[in-house]
């Protein structure tokens, strides 16, 4: 008997495990596949075969319909292409039923970089607190992500040699950054009174527990109203890292590297948002 949609997704998920992709990339496809599955049952169909390009197209409209963004349509069809090479590939379809759908346009928003006022301004808000004033400055002199500092652990800080080691917590891969005056300051006055627990985690609440990623933005975007800085998000510390590193002259590939961006062509996008030429003479870490 032929599989059925419900089974080639379950063997899509274990597929996509053996490859180790990211615990959210397989969340997503996850849900995506099965939000898909859910809609084609209801049409009878139950089996790869079944599935046209029509039927998807009708997927596509109803999250329209639904005010899904044309982002979120995007993504959940790009989830099914993947999906259905994977069915294509095990033998049980001729054709990928997404290829020849349309898919939404939309336009991405440009990254947020703060002006050297306005990161100065986030600094001088949190300047009082100083478990935020080493979140703030760590985000902004190293351009980690907030899931990358929410799991810090003390081992990981080397301030005799200046170094964190950083582990990106979707991917599992670690990478080791520097640590510029600036951050490696505010870093030991920290710690300096940071709660005496046997908790692990660099950055803990008052009860010694570790520092949850909602609770950091939440508090960061606390202090970027209190700075009077509109429109700004955690992400955008780290937007701002790298067009200053870049317009410092820092090399690219360097860049890419401190920032753990899978593919250079990612670091290469920011680019555009330099105001003039590269100082190609440096090759420091220049310290925001």
């Amino acid at each position: 008997m032929a599989q059925t949609l419900r089974e080639y997704h379950s063997l899509f998920l274990e597929e996509l495990k053996k490859r180790k992709k990211a615990r959210s990339t397989l969340l997503a496809y996850g849900k995506d596949v099965e939000q898909f599955i859910e809609m084609s049952e209801k049409s009878g169909n139950v089996q790869p075969a079944q599935v046209t390009s029509e039927l998807v197209e009708r997927f596509s409209s109803d999250l329209q319909e639904k005010r899904y963004t044309n982002k979120s349509v995007v993504r959940k069809l790009n989830s099914l292409k993947t999906y259905f090479g994977f069915v294509r590939d095990s033998g049980a379809i001729e054709k990928n039923p997404v290829v020849k759908v349309t898919k939404p346009k939309y336009e991405q928003s440009a990254p947020r970089i703060l002006t050297k006022l306005e990161y100065r301004a986030l600094r001088d808000a949190c300047r009082g607190d100083k478990r935020m004033s080493a979140i703030v400055e760590l985000l902004l002199q190293t351009g980690m992500r907030i899931s990358e500092l929410a799991g810090l652990k003390t081992e990981s800080c080397d301030l005799e040699k200046r170094l964190l080691t950083i582990c990106d917590p979707e991917t599992e891969k670690i990478r080791v950054v520097p640590i510029n005056n600036a951050a490696l300051r505010v870093l030991q006055e920290y710690l300096l009174i940071r709660p005496k627990t046997r908790e692990k985690s660099v950055f803990v609440t008052k009860t010694c527990k570790p520092f949850l990623i909602r609770n950091i933005r939440s508090a960061i975007d606390r202090y970027f109203r209190i700075a009077g800085i509109q429109r700004a998000k955690v992400n955008d510390l780290r937007h701002t890292f790298i067009v200053e590193q870049l317009a410092a002259g820092t090399p690219l590939v360097y860049v890419s590297q401190l920032v753990g961006h899978k593919r250079i062509t990612t670091t290469e996008k920011y680019l555009q948002f330099l105001g003039g030429s590269l100082n190609t003479a440096s090759i420091k870490i220049e310290e925001l």
